[in-house]
């Protein structure tokens, strides 16, 4: 008997983040979005310094994986891109704790997405619009509408499961 263990929509789970390989276009793209932030919030010359070498390497990622997701972007902890080919995420638009994007995905305008949210390969989210936790889009589902806890929206236009 198997237990299932509930991801949590509050407390980031950082080994999602984590590096596992040299090349590991994901989580390389999430770190240098990650480190860009960090070094932005140091004051003096190396944090100059240090922000654009992470501009860098955000390009480089960028470049690898097609993806556009902004340096600026409030993304919380646990970010998962298992697949990061051609993600577009609009520069207005939040993550919150432990979401799970797959390849192709488009989030546009300001949409404000709740922790442990999942959407399937090819998900379109036109906003302004607000998701909130545990929610799960569907693979291709164009969502035009706001997304309640625990739902699961399919289809286009998509609809509560």
């Amino acid at each position: 008997m198997s237990e299932t263990v509930e991801i949590s929509a509050e407390i980031p789970d950082w080994n999602r983040e984590a590096v596992r390989c040299f090349w590991d276009p994901g989580p390389k793209l999430i770190r240098s979005i990650r480190r860009y932030q960090d070094a932005k919030s140091r004051s003096g010359i190396w944090g100059q310094i240090t922000s654009k070498y992470w501009v860098l390497v955000h390009r480089f990622w960028s470049v690898i994986t097609q993806s556009e997701i902004h340096l600026h972007m409030e993304i919380g902890g646990g970010l998962m891109l298992p697949h990061p080919t051609g993600i577009i995420l609009h520069p207005d638009c939040t993550l919150g704790v432990n979401c799970l994007i797959f390849q192709q995905v488009t989030i546009s305008n300001a949409v404000k997405v709740g922790g442990h949210v999942d959407f399937g390969a090819g998900a379109k989210i036109l906003g302004p619009l607000q998701i909130d936790d545990h929610a799960a889009i569907g693979a291709n589902a164009v969502v035009t509408r706001d997304v309640k806890a625990h739902e699961t929206w399919v289809g286009i236009p998509a609809k509560p499961l």
